[in-house]
């Protein structure tokens, strides 16, 4: 074992998988939990994250990087208040500078439904687009997600990858479109990740895609599109960084877990707990130590909302790969 000091965590964890498994709607593998032997358990985790582009006016940039991807027609996803924001602005500037033609959809909720995803879904595939550019949170960046996996496989339906037992599971077949995310909240990681979380109304639960394909192929972490978070949802958004760093470095490790998937391309998103991961945590949760109370009681401390930001990436890496 990697780390000794989590073992009577690991331990706690084992129990309560022995009582309910370790299926999560939404973060979950769709693989069923079994009991399991030395062959059963998986023996292998991966590392894969976006690409990080870190350094406050960075924002600016992301015209020039729609224009080397030889950019046609892109999508540029936000919400009717980050509209409202310099943010939106100085990225439109940036597209228009590079002249790179977009157009808008600003129709995300805040918490995303399958409604929602539909509309977003439809968008896209109503318009041709071969390119997406997320502005916002994490129901932004997810809705964003959706859309260039459905926009990308038009004849899937929405159920067909979406996490089991809500959805079929199927396995995304391949790339996608290119898209990069631009946070500004620093709590969900979501620039980080393969991982789209929605409602599903019907069914009245909460449920999500998770694949490696729909990973962004950037996040740029910039603080100018973080600093003016209310202090309600800079509070928020902290203990969000903390939840995701500590149920990944506290998760079943990842050669604990079963059933063993029967081809590399099976593994899940979210493989467990894993020493990689858990360098990625351990360092958000020393910066949350850090920054978290500097970044909500002073409003104008631009260096610890910097570190909160990073932090929520760094958590992200950890959340995104070993899960919970």
């Amino acid at each position: 074992m990697w780390r000794t000091a989590s073992q009577r965590v690991h331990s706690l964890m084992r129990n309560v998988q022995a009582v309910q498994g370790t299926r999560c709607p939404c973060h979950g593998s769709g693989l069923p939990a079994t009991s399991s032997t030395e062959d059963d358990v998986d023996y292998a985790f991966e590392m894969a994250s976006s690409t990080v582009r870190f350094g406050r006016g960075v924002t600016a940039e992301v015209g020039q990087d729609m224009e080397s991807l030889g950019v046609q027609r892109l999508a540029l996803f936000t919400d009717s208040n980050i509209q409202k924001l310099r943010s939106f602005e100085v990225v439109c500037d940036s597209l228009a500078r590079a002249g790179v033609p977009f157009e808008v959809y600003d129709r995300v909720s805040v918490e995303p439904t399958d409604k929602s995803f539909m509309d977003a879904i439809e968008f896209a595939k109503s318009r041709e687009i071969d390119s997406f550019l997320a502005l916002g949170g994490g129901s932004v960046m997810d809705t964003a997600k959706a859309a260039n996996l459905y926009a990308s496989y038009p004849d899937a339906d929405l159920l067909d990858f979406v996490n089991a037992p809500v959805g079929k599971g199927l396995p995304v077949p391949g790339p996608v479109m290119p898209l990069i995310c631009i946070p500004t909240t620093a709590g969900t990681g979501s620039e980080t990740t393969g991982v789209a979380i929605f409602d599903y109304e019907p069914l009245q639960a909460k449920t999500g895609i998770g694949s490696r394909w729909i990973r962004p192929m950037l996040g740029i972490i910039d603080v100018n599109n973080s600093a003016t978070m209310p202090v309600g949802v800079a509070t928020a958004s902290g203990f969000d960084v903390l939840c995701h760093a500590l149920e990944s470095y506290t998760a079943i490790p990842y050669n604990k877990r079963s059933p063993r998937p029967k081809s590399p391309v099976l593994r899940p998103a979210y493989q467990g707990a894993n020493p990689m991961s858990d360098i990625w945590c351990m360092k958000a949760l020393q910066s949350l130590g850090k920054h978290f109370k500097r970044s909500v009681q002073d409003q104008d401390d631009l260096d610890a909302k910097e570190a909160m930001l990073l932090a929520s990436t760094m958590a992200g890496v950890g959340f995104g790969n070993a899960g919970k």
